[in-house]
């Protein structure tokens, strides 16, 4: 995809999070994308730029109200973040006054509702299809063949989720990075880990592919309900406890719904100095844009 050049007085964007999972949000409706690898890693630094657990950058509708591209902190591209998706559905509905929005990702069109003043946005059926996940062969789903019986769910995003019997027993850095790259999953995968209190209520932390422990994570939330009710450990609508506080899901026939905090942190612009030194700076070893 073509991208715009760096704008000479610098660059727009917005800070949100939605439970701590924090995110950068350009706006590039009604022109071409600005962002590139370079770009998300130089923002995403959180020493030397801003930092963020996702970037998401709004683009016109394809068929829908906006389209939303993610992006990760090293650079490469994210097929989901749900979190995000809520943030900026519930800044466009505020912008426009809307209860309702529409919004093309990878994952098709996603849809955004305000229900009794929370937002709702519907992040698709769960993907069980090896091949789409993608795992790199036909394996039992529900029982992978990695230490700890993790089940596979693609929600955008490949999913890996453990259940636990006690999350405080967990290293989630050490064996979140070990699981990210393991050979089954050829895209790399995210990583939950789940500890059930009762059938409508667990708490999960995860490991990011591309960024690493995050506060929360929206398609990560969405995978651990599917896995969760699969197992027959959990019903299909929960409430989930993630580190940077609650989310409510709710596995429908149509998708999975999620709702939870919002936040609007500040907007800012940065410099053209920066956005200059984002484009000469060489990428990290075994990074590729």
């Amino acid at each position: 995809m073509q991208t715009r050049p760096i704008p000479s007085d610098g660059l727009p964007f917005r800070k949100m999070h939605g439970a701590g999972n924090d995110f950068v949000i350009l706006d590039s409706r009604g022109m071409q994308p600005v962002c590139t690898p370079e770009l998300a890693r130089m923002i995403g630094d959180r020493h030397r730029g801003v930092g963020f657990d996702q970037l998401a950058e709004i683009r016109d509708g394809e068929g829908s109200d906006i389209t939303l591209d993610f992006w990760n902190a090293d650079g490469s591209r994210a097929g989901a973040c749900g979190n995000a998706t809520r943030c900026v559905a519930s800044a466009w509905m505020a912008e426009t006054g809307a209860e309702a929005v529409t919004i093309r990702t990878t994952r098709g069109i996603l849809r955004g509702e305000m229900r009794d003043g929370a937002v709702w946005v519907n992040l698709g059926p769960p993907v069980l299809d090896w091949r789409e996940i993608p795992l790199s062969r036909d394996v039992d789903l529900l029982h992978l063949p990695i230490s700890g019986d993790p089940v596979a769910v693609g929600m955008g995003n490949p999913h890996a989720v453990f259940f636990v019997d006690d999350l405080t027993d967990v290293d989630v850095a050490a064996r979140g990075a070990a699981v990210e790259h393991d050979a089954l999953f050829p895209a790399a995968t995210n990583v939950e880990f789940v500890e059930v209190r009762s059938a409508t209520e667990v708490r999960m932390r995860v490991w990011e592919r591309g960024t690493g422990i995050t506060l929360a994570c929206g398609s990560g939330a969405c995978a651990a309900t599917v896995a969760g009710h699969q197992r027959g450990l959990i019903e299909r609508h929960i409430r989930m406890e993630v580190d940077g506080g609650w989310l409510e899901l709710d596995w429908r026939d149509d998708g999975v719904w999620m709702t939870g905090p919002v936040a609007e942190v500040f907007n800012a612009v940065l410099t053209p100095a920066a956005l200059a030194a984002a484009h000469s700076a060489p990428a990290p070893s075994g990074v590729t844009g």
